[in-house]
């Protein structure tokens, strides 16, 4: 388990890595958006808003609401297409798996150094 541990994450780390980091400017760029007002595009002439819809302004493609898709599709590798997307989906399952057998490994070593040593405990000094 320890081998598979280490090889995937050697792959996959740069992958969780770029997933981890457009998570963050994503996120920060939805906290400047917040604060600034929706530009609002000019309806055509004529036009009026149907009572069973919600007419919300187009935001202005230059400013930060626009960074926000853009950061977000980059996060979940919609921006590289069905490949991008493919390889998002497992590095999310990489995830799981790190997960998973990094709590396994841990267990397995804590039950090793309870059987060699007297000394019981969590963690090692």
């Amino acid at each position: 388990m320890r081998k598979w541990h280490r090889w995937l994450s050697v792959i996959f780390g740069a992958v969780l890595l770029w997933i981890a980091v457009t998570g963050v400017m994503s996120q920060f760029a939805a906290l400047v958006a917040e604060g600034q007002p929706v530009a609002a595009a000019a309806p055509p002439p004529g036009f009026t808003c149907p009572e069973t819809m919600t007419c919300r302004p187009k935001p202005d493609p230059n400013g930060a609401r626009a960074w926000v898709g853009f950061l977000h599709h980059l996060h979940g590798g919609e921006e590289f297409g069905p490949a991008g997307i493919a390889i998002s989906i497992a590095a999310g399952l990489a995830l799981v798996f790190f997960s998973v057998s990094g709590l396994w490994l841990y267990i397995q070593m804590w039950r090793n150094r309870k059987a060699r040593v007297q000394k019981p405990g969590w963690f090692w000094d």
